[in-house]
């Protein structure tokens, strides 16, 4: 991968993952017209989770940004398979949605979900500002602590 976007990644530290495969009966990304949408990603990193547990209840709400982060990370890879290896297709971040495994007395989702809209902006600059919904769950699967989802534009 080589271009602007593999540039910025590069400035950031961030080296993308083989994508994660699907662990139930879905896909991993849909395109439709010049919208792609990812399914869920959770914090993998080395085939693990790496964060798992409630928000609140074992992991910081600073390691659950971590976490988040890690997820919009692993929605760079599938995005990157789903534009034939080529980011700099994307013109724009159009969504993010963000669950958190957190208990009924958590209520700083919106900080933490920051940490994958925060990277959106990073990599993507003004076309990384997009629309957002973040949850709080009692559970995700493999006991992760964090899910992110996303819609990009694509040319």
């Amino acid at each position: 991968m080589s271009g602007i976007v593999a540039a910025k990644l590069a400035e950031l530290g961030i080296i993308l993952p083989t994508p994660a495969a699907p662990v139930a009966n879905y896909v991993p990304f849909v395109r439709t017209g010049n919208l792609v949408v990812i399914s869920g990603q959770i914090p993998m990193r080395d085939g693990k989770v790496a964060y798992t547990g409630k928000v609140g209840e074992g992991i910081s709400a600073e390691q659950a940004v971590v976490a988040a982060q890690l997820c919009f990370i692993n929605l760079l890879a599938q995005l990157r398979a789903a534009c034939d290896d080529d980011l700099d297709r994307v013109r724009r971040v159009v969504r993010l949605g963000g669950f958190i495994a957190a208990p009924p007395s958590f209520t700083g989702h919106a900080g933490v979900m920051n940490g994958a809209s925060d990277m959106a902006v990073a990599v993507f600059g003004d076309a990384g500002r997009h629309a957002r919904s973040t949850i709080g769950v009692p559970s995700l699967p493999m006991d992760a602590a964090v899910e992110v989802e996303g819609m990009f534009e694509v040319a």
